[in-house]
């Protein structure tokens, strides 16, 4: 299933100093609800790999991601870059990629808005979902980043040091077990640098999406319902 999201947030800070935060993924990680930001891979062809998981969960059901993501594009100049990512959910059920394209322009000399526009590929049993609810779920993720990331800037200040500064040295094959079409892989890579950041509390879909999922569950749940009416009258 392919899909494209689009999105929109604002920084309470002039583009000069939103820029640098925006685009410094080690510092903003913890931002974004469910993800953590678990290890930066140096790659000879690629520059920095951002390796971590997502999690997520609907109910009692919990599954995460586990994937990198890497800069394309990067135009500081017209605050504009281009980001990559893979990833595979660790219990079998499907995987995903996206090409993550963001633009920042200025409201006003104290904000600045952001447009994140994704291209979404989901295969497997997580592609159920379908369309539409991707969408709604996006849009209150990134409302929900955005809420974290100016609270960050707010209590931390633009000049505070990166989330997860406190590094272990990690094995240099760097190996998450997402499986890699680019030839460039780990053989390229000369460091790996484990982040001891925060842990990441999992993602409610019910929570963040329960009228879509209910609208898309409910002729299931009705079908049920007469199941049971007729099972009823024949007993």
């Amino acid at each position: 299933m392919a899909e494209q999201l689009n999105n929109e947030f604002t920084v309470n800070r002039p583009i000069d100093e939103a820029w640098p935060i925006i685009t410094g993924v080690e510092k903003i990680a913890p931002c974004l609800p469910g993800a953590e930001l678990q290890e930066i891979a140096e790659d000879a062809e690629r520059g920095e790999v951002y390796r971590g998981v997502v999690k997520v969960k609907l109910g009692a059901i919990s599954t995460q991601f586990k994937g990198d993501a890497y800069f394309v594009e990067r135009d500081d100049a017209n605050y504009r870059v281009v980001l990559k990512g893979k990833g595979r959910d660790t219990g079998g059920r499907g995987n995903a990629s996206a090409d993550i394209t963001a633009h920042a322009e200025s409201l006003s000399p104290t904000s600045t808005k952001v447009v994140v526009t994704t291209d979404l590929h989901i295969t497997g049993k997580v592609a159920q979902f379908g369309r539409g609810i991707l969408g709604d779920v996006s849009t209150k993720l990134i409302d929900q980043f955005a809420d974290n990331l100016n609270t960050m800037i707010d209590e931390d200040g633009v000049g505070a040091p990166d989330a997860g500064a406190a590094a272990a040295p990690a094995d240099e094959s760097g190996d998450t077990g997402v499986p890699d079409t680019d030839t460039s892989g780990s053989a390229s890579e000369t460091k790996v640098r484990k982040i001891n950041g925060p842990a990441a509390d999992p993602i409610d879909l019910m929570d963040v999406s329960g009228s879509s999922i209910l609208k898309r569950a409910a002729p299931a749940l009705a079908a049920l319902l007469v199941i049971l009416y007729f099972l009823r009258r024949r007993s």
